[in-house]
């Protein structure tokens, strides 16, 4: 089977399209033939991070597509099936915390940038008939992450105001869609003047320029929420966005891990500060049926077939997306 994987020196250069292998099917597992996938942040940082000696591994972390092989439990599932994939592995209830087998599909399990994935039954559901296949392919992971950090983590309800820094990426345009389904208001921020005005046309109340003064722009408006996920270079920004005992959820520090924070401004403040990384099955579900109930559809950005995933990752390491990145697999 065709599949792009990483298999060398760290970054693109030891990405490549290939042939590999199909899987053998374990008990409690499925077979999908994947028509679609998504490629993530997380797919750059796990090309980054690896290096020669690790064996090969198939990235990707999202997908949809089609049930050719059941092992032995079905769970309801029949071959035929069309399916959305969840990436999280191994946290099926809701809880504060991930259990500590918790992992990500994509690492160290193959991943979805293939034309057929072997992973286990509890980590599928069913497809909304609703998307189409390059909708459903992006969805899971973005999604999941944003259901979790907006209503499990930051308990976001009608009528608060929340602001998103940085909008553009896949999490980031989620967060404004759920958001703006519950009749919530939203601010969101980019240095980026069509990413502001595409932003607005989704449903934002306001736009900002991330390079100007936050309370300037917004007459010193400020947020029952913030969701942070761009870590140094606007985490004390975003902080200062909040009400007194507000809440900021983080789940990202694409610029940078290591802040310091005003201790006497924080406990004066009364803020909650909260963490947040994908979620679990549960939470799988309930989102599915969050969006099928608000005919919620994810924002594409472009659409590359498999054998040019390549040209994807560069597109998102420019930072020039706004939304979702596909890799089209199969009809």
């Amino acid at each position: 089977m065709k599949v792009f994987m990483h298999k060398g020196p760290s970054g693109l250069a030891g990405a490549s399209y290939r042939d590999f292998p199909e899987i053998p099917l374990k008990e409690r597992q499925v077979r999908v033939k994947l028509k679609c996938a998504g490629l993530n942040h997380r797919d750059l940082f796990v090309i980054s991070r690896r290096n020669e000696e690790e064996p090969p591994i198939i990235l990707g972390s999202d997908g949809a597509g089609v049930i050719t092989e059941i092992g032995e439990e079905t769970n309801g599932f029949t071959i035929g099936d069309e399916v959305v994939i969840n990436p999280s592995l191994g946290w099926m209830q809701k809880s504060p915390a991930p259990p500590s087998d918790f992992r990500i599909l994509g690492l160290p399990d193959h991943g979805t940038f293939s034309e057929s994935i072997v992973l286990p039954i509890e980590n599928i559901e069913y497809k909304p008939k609703y998307l189409s296949w390059e909708e459903a392919g992006v969805m899971p992971l973005a999604a999941l992450t944003a259901y979790r950090a907006l209503f499990t983590r930051g308990q976001a309800a009608e009528g608060d105001t929340v602001f998103i820094p940085g909008i553009g990426s896949g999490v980031a345009i989620f967060i404004l869609q759920f958001a703006k389904a519950i009749g919530a208001k939203v601010i969101v921020s980019s240095r980026s003047e069509e990413k502001r005005d595409q932003a607005i046309k989704l449903g934002a109340d306001a736009a900002i320029d991330t390079n100007e003064d936050w309370g300037v722009q917004l007459q010193q408006e400020k947020a029952d929420l913030v969701i942070e996920s761009i870590g140094t270079a606007t985490f004390n920004r975003s902080l200062e966005m909040l009400k007194p005992g507000g809440t900021m959820v983080t789940f990202g520090a694409t610029t940078g891990d290591e802040i310091g924070i005003n201790l006497r401004q924080f406990f004066y403040g009364q803020f909650n500060l909260l963490g947040t990384t994908m979620g679990s099955h549960d939470e799988f579900r309930e989102m599915l049926a969050f969006i099928t109930k608000h005919r919620i559809k994810p924002v594409v950005d472009h659409v590359f077939p498999l054998s040019e995933t390549q040209k994807a990752f560069e597109r998102m390491n420019e930072g020039k997306q706004f939304g979702k990145i596909a890799i089209k697999i199969a009809e």
